[in-house]
């Protein structure tokens, strides 16, 4: 499974890459939003692990394009904030397929992500 992670804090994003290779996925570890967009022109993905909340770029900019790129690419949003945590966020994101804390332990979103990864 190809597994594109866009997070701009490196520890999380690494932690989250470790376990996700450990599950056998094939990961790129990007932190902004022009680093993924240049990494969905040149590679296709099978699903998106994505910080709602860049440092640098938009959330939802990324999962547009990437809706543009590959339709069938599902994004599982991650935020440690309360915005969109009335859901809304499905509304936003035609391919929004779950929304989590970034506290979600590694192996919970290891499984979210082998589920939705590898459900098409």
């Amino acid at each position: 499974m190809e597994i594109l992670i866009v997070e701009g804090d490196p520890d999380l994003g690494d932690l989250w890459a470790r376990h996700l290779r450990r599950q056998g996925g094939k990961v790129t570890l990007v932190a902004t939003q022009s680093a993924a967009i240049l990494a969905l022109q040149t590679k296709r993905f099978d699903i998106i692990v994505l910080d709602l909340i860049l440092k640098d770029g938009s959330a939802l900019a990324v999962a547009d394009f990437a809706s543009f790129r590959s339709p069938d690419t599902r994004v599982v949003f991650v935020t440690d904030t309360t915005f969109f945590s009335d859901g809304s966020i499905f509304a936003h994101s035609a391919n929004a397929c779950a929304y989590v804390r970034s506290s979600t332990s590694p192996e919970d979103l290891a499984a979210i992500v082998a589920h939705y990864g590898g459900a098409k």
